[in-house]
């Protein structure tokens, strides 16, 4: 693999939908057994939750969040089986879990109880204040954060995905204060509001992020054991004090993925595979890095894709 390295990423919350992990949980029992110790560590039917809806309860960010990193991990889970093993790793927000549990960082039972109580904390702050989410497509960076500095209220930059993609997140009259006067700059069209239930990554965050600090003190974590680039800061964490703390800011701050991507390019990666659900991040990539491939693996049609390409085995 050395001659030809890989980087997993991991999605986050928005790919979820009902079914996701079904058909590979039937075909594969390693990854069915990361939905049974799912349903264990958290004694609920997350399984069924996953496989059968209702979709209603799919959106909600406490199952969300759950559901998008068992599937992940399941899919690693028989990635590993094949043999198609990463030279580094991320994932995007709540896909950094995810990252964690391939690179060896934390147990997968670990990260299930860190991400339900990230969950609920968030969902929590989300309904004492309340926030939303917006897409931004075609507007300059530098031009954004000036938007989002003149309106009234707390309004910031969330995510900055790829080249021309933004997302800014928020106090609901500042989000739309900034996005009519994107609509009137770049069009209506590039400017669409998320179906979030929080201001995630943004200050108003603040709540769940100290209610969370405990949380990861009470959790064991190693030194990677592949690189992991971070979403904070966009570079590779070596050590356990400071991932804890990049987990922490996490919440509040913004994703800086197109950072993330180009620094595992950097490191000589120029193959991508989505690990989960949907093909989000792979379209990121694309944009991003036009020389490199993505691929991405969420049922036995990619994930037969992918291991004729970069496994050895099964």
């Amino acid at each position: 693999m050395t001659d030809n390295p890989l980087a997993f990423i991991f999605p986050g919350q928005g790919s979820q939908q009902v079914g996701m992990g079904a058909e590979l949980a039937r075909t594969y029992p390693v990854a069915d057994a990361v939905f049974q110790e799912a349903d264990a560590v958290l004694g609920r039917e997350l399984r069924q939750l996953c496989f059968e809806g209702p979709e209603a309860d799919l959106k909600q960010t406490e199952n969300t969040q759950l559901v998008i990193l068992t599937c992940s991990v399941a899919t690693l889970q028989i990635l590993k089986g094949y043999g198609v093993t990463p030279s580094a790793v991320a994932g995007h927000s709540l896909g950094e879990y995810s990252a964690l549990v391939a690179a060896g960082v934390i147990d997968f039972a670990d990260a299930l109880h860190l991400v339900h109580a990230r969950a609920s904390f968030m969902a929590d702050a989300g309904r004492i204040q309340q926030g939303t989410m917006a897409a931004i497509l075609g507007m300059e960076t530098e031009r954004l954060h000036e938007l989002c500095d003149t309106a009234e209220g707390i309004v910031n930059i969330a995510n900055y995905n790829c080249p021309g993609q933004l997302v800014i997140s928020g106090e609901v009259e500042a989000v739309n204060q900034v996005l009519e006067c994107a609509k009137a700059e770049i069009g209506a069209r590039r400017c669409r509001p998320l179906p979030v239930s929080g201001a995630f990554h943004s200050p108003l965050m603040a709540p769940a992020q100290q209610k969370f600090a405990s949380r990861l003190e009470s959790v064991a974590i190693q030194p990677p054991q592949v690189d992991i680039a971070m979403n904070v800061t966009g570079e590779f964490a070596t050590d356990a004090d400071g991932i804890r703390d990049l987990l922490f800011q996490q919440i509040t701050r913004p994703v800086q993925w197109e950072k993330t991507l180009r620094i595992l390019e950097k490191t000589g990666i120029r193959h991508f595979i989505e690990v989960g659900p949907g093909k989000v991040l792979s379209g990121l990539v694309k944009r991003t890095l036009p020389e490199s491939s993505a691929m991405n693996v969420e049922d036995i049609e990619t994930l037969s894709l992918v291991t004729d390409e970069h496994g050895n085995g099964g």
